[in-house]
């Protein structure tokens, strides 16, 4: 089988990951027998925490289960009452939450603040449950309405849990999808009559939004996309979905031993592409898995 295959070279760890591991490799390399324990998965790809298990990173999901050593704080952030509770505990604290992510969380608590006393509300697009939001609705001591499509902001203004006609300012996740923010927004800009009561924050993170025009692009460019990313990534399913919408031959893996050569034709242009929590080297060995493939009859 006769295959092209290219990497897309914008695909791989965002700044603010690369930052986080650094740290973490940093550390463990000059204190060896120190525990270090990241609070969460500091990167959401199964290939990168094997690799980062064996330099003697550990990843715990609450400070309860520390008995010694220092905590991450991963790139995607921590609410206020992480921080507390760790000063209470005399648990020492790396702190490598993404600068961008640290400027929205002020942004958040300053707006908060404003409109809270006047009967108003943050709304935050992003994914429930994830830990950069989890982060950002801590920054309004859980009052933050948050959604994830423009169908649950027409649940909770059905529902009275959002008020059209006081003030509301609507932030994104770093890592959301500029395509249905904007939808949501739009919506915003409906039902709220007073227009001088609504502020939209474009938050999305400018290398983030960057990708989805470019990866739509690198996608309709190749006969075959092999998008490469961790199972519980959420800018992994964002930007996947972007490619199946562009080519329909694209699969998602998370490590070679999931590629199915029946995926492949004889002469494809493969494109080999990632999240921003996927690692360099792991699209480069996926990239060297399919070139192999030239040798197969």
């Amino acid at each position: 089988m006769n295959l092209t295959v290219e990497i897309d070279g914008k695909s791989g760890f965002c700044g603010g990951v690369i930052r986080a591991i650094g740290r973490a490799e940093t550390f463990l390399q000059e204190n060896p027998g120190t525990t270090l324990s990241s609070l969460g998965a500091i990167v959401h790809n199964e290939e990168e925490l094997s690799r980062l298990s064996k330099k003697g990173l550990r990843t715990i999901e609450t400070l309860n289960q520390v008995s010694s050593g220092p905590v991450l704080v991963r790139a995607h952030g921590e609410p206020p009452a992480t921080y507390r509770l760790a000063k209470e505990r005399g648990i020492e604290i790396i702190d490598c939450t993404c600068p961008v992510v640290l400027q929205l969380q002020k942004r958040i608590r300053d707006a908060y603040a404003d409109v809270s006393p006047k009967g108003g509300k943050i709304i935050i697009f992003g994914r429930i449950g994830h830990a950069e939001v989890l982060g950002l609705v801590g920054q309004t001591d859980g009052h933050a309405l948050v959604v994830e499509t423009s169908e649950m902001l027409q649940k909770a203004l059905s529902e009275g849990r959002l008020d059209p006609s006081a003030p509301v300012e609507i932030f994104s996740q770093t890592t959301g999808s500029p395509d249905t923010f904007a939808e949501i927004c739009k919506m915003l800009e409906n039902v709220v009559a007073d227009k001088s009561l609504l502020k939209v924050h474009n938050t999305i993170c400018s290398q983030v939004s960057s990708r989805h025009s470019q990866l739509a692009e690198f996608a309709a460019s190749h006969d075959v996309i092999i998008f490469v990313s961790g199972k519980y990534s959420s800018n992994g399913s964002v930007l996947f979905q972007l490619c199946k919408g562009v080519n329909e031959r694209s699969f998602r893996i998370s490590s070679e031993e999931e590629i199915d050569p029946s995926w492949l034709r004889d002469g494809d242009r493969v494109g080999v592409c990632g999240a921003t929590s996927t690692p360099k080297w792991l699209l480069e060995k996926i990239a060297g898995v399919l070139g192999g493939f030239k040798t197969v009859s």
